[in-house]
Parts: structure tokens; C-alpha cells; sequence
């Protein structure tokens, strides 16, 4: 007799000894447990479980080859009795019922004394019998059976399960003698284009979530965007990012913010298993280093958005292999990454100059070199954002404009930037002769005259907005109208403390006839003056906002709606406390027919009288914000017997007026409204909202 081989693993668990049993661990499997396992109800086919029964070969064995040179030897037998012998007929095997008792020696092992759960099997055989099965339908019914079998499925390769299909094909095409010859073999194939978006917040965020979402899409057509919006008490680890790496590799958003046990090697399972990767987005993932950033690089060569902020491991050797390795990049943000400098941004931005169109750099340690490249390499860039730069000095951006390889730039955003001065605007103008919107925030240095040069040369400019310059006066802000060229449509002014009235000469006024929309919030200086001059330079505005303007009265605005020579489209009026019903009133008669969002938040000389007129007014109005007015449950009537009005937002905040008479009203809003807010009314109590909530939807 042949010497004993030392009891493997699945020996130990079903307590049965290896004596002259020669053959693979799928065929022990079938063996020992009489083809009888279920799951779920059903049998699986002996192919999923077994290709072959003697002389099992293939790359996914678990125990390659037979253990003796001729498996057919008359001694290799299985004993189901104490007297009695059986050999494997070369037809259907028999199914037996009775007792099994193995002999060991002298040892007697009773069969109804063994474990009857399959989850008594190794991980290792759980693990080859799962990746057998023949669908993904299959595979998620298995997982739904315990937390166990779930992570088990979950952690099986889309490369595995394609060499285990292959073998099964295989199989078929040249099948053992020994085994039956009417096996079906499910060789569908689900599609997966990635159709499907899942979206985990806070505590939802778990690795049997991810797990679930990975089995779960694949067979519904496939998972294509995922978010992780976590917390400092989420739980995600890599065992789930692994998990989804696996199940779908249509994967093609990921945006992960604030997983702090996400680490390098599950960003490395997502680059291998997701090859289809377009977008990524990293916020707070403080274990997420230059070398999960170099995995994404080499395996997603389709990656055309990357977004980092605030992840502290992060520095110049991710972002040139992004540069080296993606070549239809088009978007990049990074925010926060102190490790990032000079180096990485260069080089990406020279890598990746053919494609990179948007380019947004805040808080990092970055000096003028790093500018220069922008403006040498960024040949395709549309979009620039530049925030927080504090290393970045005036000759970096005027380095940056003189280069001229900003042909195509479009918007470009400083907020911020010490280094922005009258000389580096100008210098930007010259760089980019397409440039049409300018958004300048907290600059300190920026003044009148660059501001006036700025506008000379930007001929293409449409949008100009400028907030927290407290250097920039009202002149400054005349002269360059009357530089600017016939594109302009929009002026931004927010909380430039230097702009304020001064008295002027009817000949010294610029007519600005292009301009479609004002924004005037916060400015104290900006009074009734000013606000009369607009009116007489800008005949054709239809959007304005004076938000935060307590020096706005009746006064000022009656000769800006009487001025106006189109219809006003937007009034956001938020509190203009001196604003009445006069003015109200005057609005909607002139430009009731045009006006589609009117803000009133705030002004508390606003009564039921303004609401009467806008119900015989206004025609298209669909957004109406009265919150803080001093309207009542009347003025509410009136909104609601309006037929002409089909209003989609209305809001009524904090309008101590307002009771649970008007509930009813509410009602009669019709279909149209999509938005109510009534928070902070007083006397509507909870209860009355819960029935108008029920009315309503």
C-alpha cells in the first residue's frame, strides 16, 4: 500500500482521512459530499462544482495533480462499508442515502456525527465553489445568504471568473468520461455599461454596503458613478473599495470625501479592477499617498477629471505619472496638498498641455515658477482658478500673461493672490485676447488704473466681478465702462468698500448699452445717487440685484425702472428695508409681463397691497420670496386665487402674519408650485403642516 500523505485542510474540517484518495479539491468536494450541496434550493451542476474527476488540471486548482502517477490503480477505492468495496462507475454516479462510515485504521467515523453546514468548508473551497457559479444572478443570490458568503462573493476577481468560465467551456467542448455528458453551462454575459449611480452618506457608508451595491448592479447594467460621502466615524475600509474594484469594472465617477481609513492599497484595487476610470475625486483621505495616485495613473490611461483637496500624502510624484501616463486629462482641481509644488504642477501641465482645459490650484506652496509654466504650456487651457497662492508674486503672473500661451483662455478666477497688482491684470489681458470672464476676490493692491488698463485691452469681456477690492472706487468703475467694448453684459460688485457716491456731470456719463445684469451687494457707500446713475447708463438691464443696500429707497429705483427700455427679468431686493408697496407697485405695472423672479426677503414695508398688484401684474412670475414681509393670511388668498399666476417657488418665512387660516389657501396653489417654505411662521404649528404636506403631494 502507498505511504500516507500528511491530512490537508479540508481533511481537518470534514474530519475524514485522506488515505487513498488521489484527487483535487473540487473533486473531494463532490466526493465526500455525494454531489448533494444546495444553495439556495438548488443543485449546482457537477461542472460548476467539478471540471473533471481524475486527472483535474487547470490554473485555478487548488491542489494541482493527482497524488499518485495512476489514478485508475485498483486500490485507490472509496470504502462506504465495513465488508464492502465500491469503485466509481464510468456512467452517472449513484446517488447513496444511507449512513457513510469511513474507516481509518481502526478509527470509526459515523456520518450523521459530521457537521451538516457548508459553511463548515474552508474559506479557500467556499471561495472556488462560488466563483463556479454560472451567472451574476447566481452569485447574488449566494451572497444574500450571510454576511460571510456576501464578502466571499464580493472578493472574486472579474479575471477569475473569466478563467473559471473558460475552463467550464472547455469542459463541455472535451468532456472526461467519467462525468456526465448533459451539463449546461450558462454563457450569457450581462452587459455592463455603467448606467447605474450610487451615492453612500455618513452612516450608510460601510464595507457590507459596498459589497451589496458591487453584487447588486452588475447584472442590473453595471455600476457607472459611486460616491462616498463619509464622516470622521466612517467606517469604509479597503476590504470595501476592493469589493467594488472587483464587481464592476464599468466603473467610471469615484468621488471619495472624507474616508479616512482608505488607504493606497484599495485605490490600487480600484486602478487594476477599473480600467474604465474617467473621474476622481479625493477629498480628506489623509492615507492616500503619491502611490495609489501612481496605480490610477498606469491603469486608467481614460482619465479626463482628477480632483484632490486635502489629502495630506499626496505630492509631485502622483501628479507627474498622472501627467505622464493620462493623456486625456482635461480637468484638474487640487486644493489643500501641501506637499504639492512647483515640480508636480509643472510637469503636469507640461505632460498633459494637448489636453488640460481647466486648471484649479488653491492652498498650495507654489511660486512664480510654477505660473510661468501655466502660461507657456497651458495652450488648451479654457478655465483658471487660482486661490489662497501666497507664494506667488507679481512678475509670476505677469510672467504667466507675457508668455502668451494663454490663447484660449476663457474665465480666469483670482481670489486672494498678493501677487495680483494693476500690472499683472494688465499683463493677463494681453495674454489672453479671448478672455471673457474676469472674477477678482480680496485683492488688496488691485486698483482704478489697472482696473481702467484691464479693460482697455480686454476686448472679448463679458462678465466682470469683483469682490472685496476696496481699492476700486465708483471712477474707477465709470472709466472702465467707458473702456470696455460693446460685449460686456454683466458688473459683479461685492462689498468694495471704496465704491461711493460722488457728483457728476451729465457729459462725463458712459453709456453702457450692453449691459444686461447689475449685481450691487454690500457696497455702504452705494445710495440713492448712485443707484439714479445706473439707471441713466444702463438703459437696457434686465437682472438686477441690490441685496444688502439699506440706502435703497423709492427714490432711487423709480428712475431705473423708468429708464429701462426692456423688460426686467430678475429683482432681487434683499434687505432694502426702505423699499415700500409704492415701488412695488410701480414694478409690476411696468414689467409685469417680463418678470420672472422677484426677492423681497427682508423688506418689512411690504404688505398685501404688493401682493394685489402682483396678482393683476404678473404673468410669468414663477419665484416669489416674501419671507420677513409684513403679508397675511388675506395676501395669501390673494396669491391663490390667481389664475394667471403659476407660481413654482413661493416662500414665506419668518411672516409673523401668516396662520393656519391660509392653509387652506395653500392648497389652491395648483400643480405648479414645487417649493413652499413657511419655516419660522409662528402661529402654523406642526400639525398643520404635516396636512398641508399632505394636501399638497
Amino acid at each position: 500500500m502507498s505511504s500516507r500523505r500528511p491530512t490537508s485542510a479540508v481533511q481537518r474540517q470534514l474530519g475524514i482521512p485522506l488515505l487513498r484518495l488521489c484527487i483535487s479539491t473540487e473533486a473531494l468536494l463532490v466526493a465526500v459530499l455525494g454531489g448533494r450541496i444546495r444553495i439556495f434550493g438548488f443543485a449546482p451542476p457537477p461542472l460548476v462544482l467539478m471540471a473533471a474527476l481524475v486527472n483535474y488540471g487547470g490554473n485555478d486548482d487548488i491542489c494541482p495533480g493527482p497524488f499518485y502517477s495512476n489514478p485508475t490503480d485498483s486500490s485507490l477505492l472509496l470504502s462506504f462499508g465495513q465488508k464492502a468495496d465500491f469503485y466509481r462507475p464510468p456512467c452517472k454516479r449513484s446517488r447513496v442515502t444511507a449512513p457513510l462510515i469511513f474507516r481509518a485504521g481502526e478509527k470509526v467515523i459515523d456520518e450523521k456525527k459530521l457537521p451538516r453546514s457548508i459553511d463548515t468548508l474552508p474559506d479557500e473551497c467556499l471561495f472556488e465553489i462560488l466563483r463556479r457559479l454560472p451567472g451574476d444572478k447566481e452569485r447574488s443570490n449566494s451572497a444574500c445568504v450571510s454576511k460571510h458568503w456576501l464578502m466571499l462573493v464580493s472578493s472574486i476577481r472579474s479575471s477569475e471568473l473569466a478563467a473559471c468560465n473558460k475552463a467550464c467551456v472547455e469542459s463541455v467542448k472535451h468532456p472526461s468520461p467519467y462525468l456526465n455528458n448533459d451539463v449546461i453551462v450558462d454563457e450569457q454575459k450581462s452587459e455592463n455599461n455603467g448606467y447605474l449611480t450610487r451615492c453612500l452618506d455618513a452612516e450608510e457608508a460601510t464595507d457590507i454596503r459596498l459589497a451589496s451595491i458591487a453584487l447588486g448592479t452588475c447584472s442590473r447594467g453595471g455600476l457607472g458613478k459611486l460616491a462616498i460621502r463619509g464622516s470622521n466615524s466612517t467606517r469604509v475600509t479597503d476590504v470595501g473599495l476592493s469589493a467594488i474594484a472587483h464587481g464592476c469594472p464599468s466603473l467610471r465617477v469615484l468621488s471619495m470625501w472624507k474616508v479616512p481609513f482608505i488607504t493606497d492599497v484599495g485605490l490600487s484595487e480600484i486602478a487594476h479592477g477599473c480600467p474604465l476610470l474617467e473621474k476622481l475625486d479625493l477629498c480628506q483621505c489623509p492615507l492616500i499617498s503619491d502611490k495609489g495616485l501612481i496605480a490610477v495613473a498606469q491603469k486608467c490611461p481614460n482619465l479626463t477629471s482628477l480632483s484632490i483637496k486635502s489629502c495630506s500624502r499626496i505630492g509631485n510624484e502622483g501628479l507627474q505619472a498622472i501627467g505622464r501616463c493620462c493623456p486625456k486629462l482635461k480637468s484638474v482641481t487640487i486644493n489643500d496638498c501641501l506637499q504639492v509644488g512647483d515640480k508636480g504642477i509643472a510637469s503636469l501641465v507640461s505632460s498633459a498641455s494637448s489636453s488640460l482645459e481647466r486648471i484649479k490650484l488653491r492652498t498650495l506652496n507654489i511660486s512664480d515658477i510654477a505660473l510661468a509654466v501655466i502660461g507657456h504650456y497651458g495652450k488648451n487651457v479654457i478655465d483658471l482658478s487660482l486661490t489662497e497662492l501666497q507664494d506667488v508674486n507679481e512678475k509670476g503672473f505677469w510672467v504667466m500673461g507675457n508668455t502668451h500661451g494663454l490663447q484660449k483662455l476663457k474665465s480666469i478666477s483670482i481670489t486672494c493672490c498678493r501677487g495680483l497688482t494693476d500690472k499683472a491684470l494688465q499683463a493677463i489681458a494681453k495674454g489672453s485676447p479671448f478672455l471673457k470672464q474676469l472674477f477678482v476676490r480680496k485683492s488688496c493692491y488691485l486698483s482704478d488704473a489697472g482696473l481702467i488698463a484691464f479693460a482697455g485691452t480686454a476686448k472679448a469681456l463679458e462678465s466682470l466681478h469683483l469682490e472685496d477690492c476696496n481699492q476700486i472706487t465708483l471712477m474707477g468703475i465709470l472709466d472702465a465702462l467707458l473702456k470696455c467694448n460693446a460685449e460686456l453684459k454683466s458688473l459683479s460688485l461685492v462689498r468694495c468698500l471704496g465704491i461711493k457716491d460722488i457728483s457728476f456731470e451729465c457729459s462725463q456719463l458712459p453709456s453702457c448699452m450692453s449691459l444686461r445684469s447689475l449685481t450691487i451687494q454690500d457696497c455702504p457707500g452705494v445710495t440713492s445717487a448712485s443707484i439714479q446713475v445706473v439707471g441713466k447708463i444702463c438703459p437696457r438691464l434686465q437682472n438686477i440685484d441690490l441685496s444688502g443696500q439699506v440706502g435703497v429707497t423709492d427714490e432711487s429705483l423709480i428712475p431705473l425702472i423708468k429708464h429701462s427700455e426692456v423688460g426686467f427679468v430678475e429683482i432681487n431686493l434683499t434687505g432694502c428695508v426702505n423699499v415700500t408697496d409704492d415701488l412695488v407697485i410701480m414694478l409690476v405695472k411696468v414689467h409685469g409681463s417680463s418678470l420672472k423672479m422677484l426677492n423681497l426677503h427682508g423688506c418689512r414695508k411690504i404688505t398685501d397691497r404688493s401682493l394685489l398688484a402682483i396678482t393683476e401684474s404678473c404673468s410669468v412670475l414663477d419665484d416669489l420670496d416674501l419671507s420677513s414681509c409684513s403679508v397675511s393670511d388675506h395676501g395669501v388668498a390673494l396669491l391663490a386665487s390667481a389664475r394667471q399666476l403659476n407660481l413654482h417657488i413661493l416662500s414665506l418665512a419668518s411672516c409673523a402674519q401668516v396662520t393656519l387660516n391660509s392653509l387652506p389657501f395653500f392648497g389652491n396653489l395648483g400643480l405648479s408650485i414645487m417649493g413652499l417654505n413657511l419655516q419660522d411662521c409662528g402661529l402654523i404649528s406642526a400639525h398643520g403642516l404635516r396636512l398641508l404636506e399632505e394636501k399638497l403631494w
